[in-house]
């Protein structure tokens, strides 16, 4: 094994009180994130309503990129004082080195052409088993409420377009890497047998999703999809012994995802709902 792939491997046990702090840590720093994403969630649709009149729930993708701003902040916070605490650093296990960027960000366009295969055969999957051969047609309203586009006004929406776009993607593809795949994975690892820690740990990772599914059926969807997504990463990160190419892959997603945000000013200002 290189000394990049051990960065990532488990800890030794170091005794037996060592051990449950691991497993502990490994549950409950995930399930810390996905309560702080519900909870953003929830409190975004909360002051959303109270701005603007009713919303539907969950606020839409502009509002919740937003919100998840503390969010992070809070996990990244967390996570690097947990690595330090288990004799390791954020640093080490991101794994940035001068001279490799390049190769890097190839690494991280290759895992993400690698992980959007299973990913998106996922969604056709699900989408076939709950719709049959209605499913194309289904795409239509199961991942788009037309309700949910922001009663907001064109200047408000532009800035929180902005402040998505500088935020989201540099702070939530790290947090979410050294928490998943980085702290969680590494300690439930410890404990337990390395696929076991794998699926885990995936499992949170789907299940945060389903806090920006816009309708019931996408709820299936998104953590199936982003359970197999979990799954991928996990294993890569194991493989590989360094986050900075799925932190590459997980910011592009992010960015792309946020970018079109910046056009939602324009359809308010045309009175698009």
């Amino acid at each position: 094994m290189t000394t990049s792939s051990r960065t990532l491997a488990p800890p030794p046990p170091s005794g037996r009180r060592s051990d449950r702090g691991a497993l502990a840590w490994g549950i409950g720093l995930p399930a810390l994130r996905v309560l702080l994403v519900a909870a953003a969630c929830t409190l975004a649709w909360l002051l959303l309503t109270a701005w603007a009149g009713p919303a539907v729930f969950p606020p839409p993708p502009l509002v919740a990129a937003v919100a998840m701003l503390p969010v992070n902040v809070v996990c990244l916070l967390v996570v690097v004082r947990r690595l330090r605490a288990s004799g390791t650093s954020a640093a080490a296990l991101i794994g940035y080195r001068r001279g490799r960027l390049g190769r890097d960000i190839l690494w991280g366009l290759l895992w993400l052409a690698v992980l959007y295969v299973p990913f998106v055969l996922t969604i056709m999957l699900v989408m076939w088993a709950l719709h049959g051969a209605g499913m194309f047609t289904a795409f239509e309203t199961v991942f788009f409420d037309p309700e949910a586009i922001p009663p907001l006004s064109p200047g408000v929406a532009a800035v929180l377009a902005v402040v998505a776009v500088l935020t989201f993607a540099p702070l939530n593809a790290p947090t979410e890497e050294l928490v998943y795949r980085g702290s969680a994975q590494r300690d439930l690892g410890s404990r337990m047998p390395l696929p076991a820690a794998i699926l885990i740990s995936a499992a949170f990772f789907g299940l945060q999703h389903v806090w920006y599914a816009p309708t019931p059926d996408a709820v299936v969807v998104y953590a199936s999809a982003f359970f197999v997504w979990g799954i991928g990463s996990g294993i890569i990160a194991w493989r590989q012994g360094r986050l900075l190419p799925l932190i590459i892959a997980h910011g592009l997603v992010n960015l792309l995802s946020t970018l079109p945000a910046l056009a939602v000013p324009f359809f308010l200002a045309d009175g698009v709902r």
